[in-house]
């Protein structure tokens, strides 16, 4: 009972926290918002914002996942976080891909 409260506490914090993570660029990014051409630097900028959100709930997702995966299948606290940390790593993969659409697909590759 203890490992399931543990479990849905820590799925609930990541999922309140997730929103902050995606909030601004790092400085790759704005670089790669300033070399944009003009009329594609709001493009740029909100493609990029996209992609590291669906990074990030990608992640959040899959770790949440694997680790309620792991504590339904009857595996003790290891096992629970390591079936977690491979949800995160699926997931952001995912996410990374799953982000963003055909036309911000065409912007970031007009905009290396």
């Amino acid at each position: 009972m203890k490992m399931g409260k543990l479990m849905a506490a820590l799925a609930g914090v990541s999922l309140m926290a997730a929103p902050a993570f995606a909030a601004s660029l790092n400085s790759k990014e704005r670089a790669r918002v300033a070399r944009a051409h003009p009329s594609d630097r709001d493009d740029v900028r909100y493609c990029l914002l996209q992609a590291k959100k669906g990074r990030d709930k990608g992640t959040v997702i899959g770790a949440a996942g694997g680790a309620g995966v792991g504590a339904i299948a009857g595996g003790d606290l290891g096992e629970s976080l390591l079936a977690g940390a491979a949800g995160a790593v699926a997931g952001r993969v995912i996410g990374k891909s799953e982000g963003t659409n055909s036309e911000c697909d065409r912007v970031l590759k007009r905009n290396p």
